[in-house]
């Protein structure tokens, strides 16, 4: 495949989670959701109500306008979430996407991954944390390069795994 095609299966059937957010820090949280979508070719009309309805799925309606220093980290990581999901990817590639978070948001931003993953997404998170490939159906250890153990995970955590007090 050239570059062209490799990049549109990458925009049409991948999404991108990253530990930075890599938010554009000039653009609202709404246009860094729809962002996909422009080069996926899509009308404004449409961009923006696909961009909203993501939005709202991620529960950050009230924050569309926001711009990225205007957002807490989890917001910032729920607008990441919502634009890897934007375009309907097959596969979800989360790198560390709680490496930057406090414990609690990490295990909210679990929770987001496990829906994600019950709506018949493929979620590949990437982590060098025991804890948070505990919530993983599979764990695949890699050493040198090379896979050193795959086995199913037995004791997944879930978010109802966790109490929180109300600090």
């Amino acid at each position: 495949m050239d570059d062209n095609a490799l990049a549109e299966i990458r925009n049409r059937q991948i999404g991108f989670v990253f530990q930075t957010f890599n938010l554009l820090p000039r653009s609202t949280a709404l246009e860094n959701v729809m962002l996909p979508l422009i080069y996926a070719g899509m009308g404004k009309a449409k961009r923006q109500e696909r961009g909203i309805q993501v939005m709202e799925e991620v529960k950050l309606s009230d924050r569309m306008k926001h711009k990225p220093n205007e957002l807490s980290g989890g917001q910032r990581q729920r607008v990441a979430i919502a634009r890897a999901l934007v375009n309907h990817p097959a596969i979800i590639l989360a790198d560390e996407p709680t490496g930057n978070l406090d414990s609690k948001t990490s295990i909210e931003i679990l929770g987001l991954l496990e829906e994600i993953h019950k709506m018949g997404n493929t979620v590949i998170v990437v982590t060098h944390e025991e804890d948070i490939a505990l919530h993983a159906h599979r764990i695949i250890r890699l050493m040198d390069g090379r896979i050193s153990v795959d086995e199913r995970n037995k004791t997944i955590k879930t978010i109802a795994d966790y109490t929180f007090s109300e600090a």
